[in-house]
């Protein structure tokens, strides 16, 4: 079948049936800011990029559904979202800041997403066109150019198929990736979720079990639009061992590590980094550097240091369960744009640095 008619009968097959907003479960106090050094933003990836992660999921048991799930997720990511308060909070621009943007934990919130597609989870996992109609699947909006302020940087997607089984979406601006996968966040979540479901019966509903709460004799209709980038690329992950010549991701020796890195990328994956990409650097806990690169501009390393690679498993990602036991049947991970990353370990008493670099497909 051709990519464009998966893409249209898909489009039609996705029916969003609510949308929540998600806030952590108490006040952020005092609340975190994080200033975001970028000389021309409306040309990097900080308002269109984002990452895109899709766990499926079989029923736990004859009673699961992912309207369960949903449900539950209300609570347990609210809690979750008490340790990294980042994730719920929204890009801005600087008061008398000349322009400048950072991000600020307000509390304003995650959207929740929940939708019903008619397809069962095994036919969408068998579509030879897979990973074009997979973005369906996460909901993202762009960030707006003029007021960031009002755009959530954080989406999660509940997806039900007609057999019971459903797909968890979690997309959010490349801001936060380091938030999202390198700091462990969706594993603390997921065990909160799963301690929640012990403590109160699994199969018992929640507060906000949509079923309950939606009015079935209004017919649904779809005023939220999503913009999911189909493009997607390749990525590799790398740890720079701290005993290396990296002494701080602040230094030019970073942007020669990364050099090192986007080409151990392109050997490996067979394909070449575009030729103008964004680099994003995580100065400390309060800065993030944007810088819009040109690969022909790059120095080449010529460094001594050691470098790992870094895959899914090692990250847990695959292994994420929100019902106990019940772990993901397929994982899919991707980031639509060319853009690499150099994030410090959240590790103590390490001074490791993890490089994220992606390749475009078709590269």
């Amino acid at each position: 079948m051709a990519v464009s008619q998966i893409s249209s009968e898909f489009v039609h097959k996705v029916q969003i049936e609510g949308v929540q907003t998600v806030a952590p479960s108490k006040v952020t106090d005092p609340r975190e800011t994080c200033l975001v050094s970028v000389k021309d933003p409306v040309s990097s990836d900080i308002f269109r990029g984002c990452l895109s992660i899709v766990l499926y999921y079989n029923k736990a048991v004859e009673e699961d559904s992912g309207w369960l799930v949903a449900g539950w997720i209300k609570e347990s990511l609210g809690r979750a979202l008490q340790d990294q308060p980042m994730l719920s909070g929204r890009l801005r621009r600087v008061e008398d800041g000349n322009g400048e943007l950072d991000m600020v934990s307000n509390d304003t919130g995650v959207r929740l997403v929940e939708a019903k597609i008619t397809m069962t989870l095994q036919e969408f996992l068998g579509l030879e066109e897979r990973e074009k109609a997979e973005a369906e699947l996460v909901f993202w909006m762009d960030i707006d150019e003029q007021n960031p302020q009002f755009s959530p940087l954080l989406y999660v997607q509940v997806t039900n198929f007609q057999c019971g089984g459903y797909s968890i979406g979690i997309s959010s601006s490349l801001l936060l990736a380091d938030h999202l996968i390198m700091d462990n966040f969706l594993p603390r979540w997921s065990g909160i979720q799963k301690k929640l479901l012990l403590n109160n019966n699994a199969l018992e509903k929640p507060i906000f079990y949509l079923p309950n709460l939606r009015n079935t004799s209004l017919s649904p209709s779809n005023t939220t639009s999503s913009t999911p980038s189909k493009q997607r690329g390749q990525t590799m992950i790398f740890k720079i061992a701290g005993d290396s010549e990296i002494e701080s991701v602040q230094n030019e020796l970073c942007k020669r590590a990364v050099s090192h890195c986007i080409q151990e990328a392109e050997h490996k994956l067979g394909s070449e980094m575009s030729s103008e990409f964004s680099l994003f650097v995580k100065e400390s806990p309060e800065v993030k550097r944007v810088e819009n690169c040109k690969k022909n501009e790059l120095v080449k390393p010529n460094l001594n240091f050691r470098c790992q690679v870094i895959t899914l498993d090692d990250l847990g990602i695959k292994e994420l369960a929100f019902h106990d036991g019940n772990e993901p049947t397929h994982v899919s991970c991707w980031i639509g744009s060319a853009v690499a990353m150099a994030i410090p370990s959240s590790t103590e008493n390490t001074s490791d640095v993890n490089v994220i670099v992606t390749i475009p497909e078709g590269n």
